[in-house]
């Protein structure tokens, strides 16, 4: 097995010498070459659709089969979005690099086929170009598809839109418009089939728009239908599982309007074509992002800086680069990770060292992320042409960023420190030094980040890291000099009633640190018990999950994956700390173990998630394995066999009262219904605090209490009446 990495992408290949061509001896091996050099050229005409596959994993002399789905073992960094459809929801892979591109020619995916919309957040989005599929029929060939090519041409063009052809690499012509405005797949179905309709009654003798095949003898049929929302087509510069390795290909119209020679190219022609005049489709599918200026002063065929087609980095990073560019003029490159790419400026002195100097920084185009790790020798000729190296990296936090000032704090091997940047006219900018080096304080009381409900059975492995959901309280544990506070979810010091937290802070004297985490009771089956924490905090665990602040070093800003490196460092400080195992797997995987373990539920977190106090956000998701709310007791029914409590009455606040919500009978130690009546009893009442008389076999002996004490209840799901279904007690929740 070989191994192919694409930075930081690695996919495993196998059966490289396999003939998937017999008659030319074509193998996967030079399938899979084709894509990764096609791929500038290719993927901007697939990226952000949903991509279905003909397979030919025996070559094309065994018959094929059609793929949607993605399968389960596909690697973790190939992007999916779901579609569902009349039967079911069906899962696809997006394409947007290299590596994908590779993966399908690892699959045998010789056919590579992609509807004419692309997706959004929302889902399917409007259709971004319209294709006529060009189709003769018995008696005529690609001699009279181009005669009809020239006619859609000529048509879209006077109602001001350019067409692009593609021979497909099997019998005729694809045309290509892109749209100048925004149309959903059906209407841009129809605007196509109103095309072809014009057409056929202009060339009744050559152009038919009727899909039944007895009339296209002798004609082309103009396939209009390939615009509707559940076709495909194939995708420019795919191969073709034909008898010979042809591809789909890009066209001049010269050759187009010069027909005679006119002839389906093969794979490695198609490749030799781009080498030679780079993408003929590159107006057809402009990618359009902060990184356009940059990609326009360079040519990918010739510079080897990285050159994505489009903006792969994340929000939220905050990583900096400082190039060594010894171009016309020697000088430094400074890049701070920001909104996905990297904000850059040229220093031609480098970062001021002193706060008495102020050197010139002059604002340049936003450079990809990738740049992060580059060095190399860009050739002369080409913009920036000169050696670059790496002369510093590391980390930043940021305490100011608008359009005409930066401030930052950048923490490198050579450059550490506050800096300004200024912008003084245009792209001018001055670089300072700042004299305040202020260790950065942590707010406190710090309220915890809290995770949004959400699905996490379509979440990667290699976006997501997936935890265990706790049966315990939120805590948030801050140690310093070998004493700790422990606050709740509210800010209530909480630190005397669990003595764990300052064991913890006693192995971890000598350091200054804040943790995120929950305070835990395991039963005998190991699993957390709410219900055993009620009783009493003495044999209570602390579960970190999280490390917000370390020596005067405050880590919110930076990425979970490196706070979860720094937490298990912290760990090694001390016996007693526990800091929950990872699950194996992507968030499918690790719901149903999490199902079998008997947990709460997971808790999905983005690895590159900055920490956001008091905020709830989507890149940590919280699914459970059952339903959990606070609820107000409004009364309780008395027990049987000497139980003080049989059940409790309960709902939540509304105008008028409560609405009541159901009763629970389940889920009480003893003690913990002493306590109850204890607190419960100096509350009587005479009236009903719910808003609508309960029904009878609700009320039945029912004491009625002020409605003041509010407890978490666990549940299955809501019956139609508006009643929790299977309820079980977990105890109140202090406030």
């Amino acid at each position: 097995m070989t191994a192919l990495s694409f930075g930081d992408l690695r996919l495993e290949v196998t059966n490289l010498d396999k003939v998937l061509y017999p008659e030319t001896g074509t193998t996967k091996g030079q399938v899979i070459d084709y894509y990764v050099e096609i791929a500038p050229a290719m993927l901007p005409h697939i990226i952000g659709r949903p991509v279905t596959r003909n397979r030919w994993p025996n070559g094309v002399n065994e018959p094929p089969f059609f793929e949607k789905n993605l399968v389960a073992h596909a690697p973790s960094w190939i992007s999916r979005r779901a579609i569902a459809h009349s039967d079911r929801e069906v899962v696809y892979p997006i394409i947007e690099n290299v590596a994908g591109l590779a993966w399908l020619g690892q699959q045998a995916s010789l056919e590579i086929h992609v509807p004419q919309w692309t997706f959004t957040d929302e889902g399917m989005g409007p259709a971004t170009r319209l294709v006529f599929d060009l189709d003769p029929g018995e008696g005529v060939g690609l001699t009279e598809c181009a005669e009809v090519a020239v006619a859609v041409r000529d048509m879209v063009a006077q109602i001001g839109l350019a067409a692009f052809p593609v021979t497909s690499g099997s019998k005729g012509i694809h045309i290509y418009v892109p749209l100048d405005r925004a149309l959903s797949p059906g209407g841009s179905s129809t605007v196509a089939k109103q095309v072809a309709r014009n057409l056929e009654t202009l060339h009744p003798r050559l152009v038919t728009s009727n899909m039944s095949k007895a009339v296209r003898v002798g004609k082309v049929f103009l396939d209009w239908s390939q615009n509707n929302e559940a076709k495909t087509t194939i995708a420019p510069y795919s191969m073709r599982g034909r008898k010979l390795p042809t591809a789909a290909a890009p066209r001049t119209w010269a050759e187009i309007e010069n027909p005679d020679t006119l002839r389906h190219l093969m794979f490695d022609e198609v490749l030799e074509r781009y080498r030679r005049d780079g993408d003929l489709l590159r107006g057809l599918d402009p990618v359009s992002d902060s990184l356009d200026k940059y990609r326009s002063m360079r040519d990918a065929r010739k510079t080897p800086e990285p050159m994505p087609l489009r903006v792969t980095g994340k929000d939220g990073g905050n990583s900096f680069v400082i190039q060594e560019h010894h171009a016309r003029r020697l000088h430094y490159d400074v890049r701070l990770e920001r909104d996905g790419v990297l904000a850059s400026w040229a220093v031609p002195k480098g970062p001021p060292t002193t706060a008495n100097e102020n050197h010139l920084a002059v604002r340049t185009e936003d450079h990809p992320i990738e740049y992060l790790t580059f060095a190399g020798t860009i050739p002369k000729g080409e913009y920036g042409a000169g050696v670059m190296t790496i002369w510093d990296t590391g980390t930043y936090e940021t305490e100011k960023w608008r359009d005409d000032e930066v401030i930052v704090r950048l923490r490198g091997e050579k450059v550490t420190g506050r800096y300004a940047l200024i912008r003084t006219q245009g792209d001018q900018w001055l670089m300072h030094f700042m004299r305040d080096q202020r260790i950065p304080e942590m707010p406190s009381p710090i309220a915890p980040m809290l995770a949004s409900p959400g699905e996490i059975d379509r979440l990667s492995a290699g976006e997501w890291a997936f935890e265990g959901k706790w049966d315990g309280y939120r805590l948030v544990v801050e140690i310093t000099g070998g004493r700790a506070v422990a606050r709740s979810r509210n800010g209530n010091d909480l630190t005397d009633r669990y003595p764990v937290v300052s064991v913890i802070a006693r192995e971890l004297e000598g350091h200054n640190v804040v943790l995120d985490g929950e305070i835990v009771v395991r039963g005998q089956d190991g699993i957390t018990n709410f219900g055993l924490l009620q009783q009493g905090g003495k044999t209570a665990e602390f579960v970190a999950f999280d490390v917000l602040f370390l020596d005067g070093v405050s880590l919110i800003n930076k990425p979970w994956r490196d706070r979860r490196k720094i937490l298990e460092a912290v760990k090694s400080l001390s016996e007693t700390l526990q800091v929950p195992p990872l699950v194996d797997g992507d968030g499918a995987t690790a719901h149903k173990f999490s199902q079998e373990q008997g947990w709460e539920g997971i808790i999905a977190k983005r690895r590159d998630s900055t920490y956001l106090p008091g905020k709830r956000a989507n890149t940590w998701i919280k699914a459970k394995n059952w339903q959990s709310e606070e609820f107000v007791i409004g009364g309780w029914r008395p027990g049987a066999g000497g139980r003080s409590i049989g059940a409790l009455l309960v709902g939540t606040p509304s105008m008028n009262g409560l609405r009541f919500a159901g009763r629970v009978g389940t889920g009480f130690t003893d003690r913990a219904m002493v306590d109850l009546i204890n607190r419960l009893a100096p509350l009587r009442r005479d009236s009903s605090p719910f808003e609508e008389p309960l029904p009878a076999l609700d009320a039945k002996d029912a004491t009625w209490v002020d409605p003041m004490l509010v407890g978490e209840v666990r549940f299955t799901e809501w019956t139609s009446d508006g009643r929790m279904r299977h309820p079980a007690w977990r105890g109140l929740v202090e406030r």
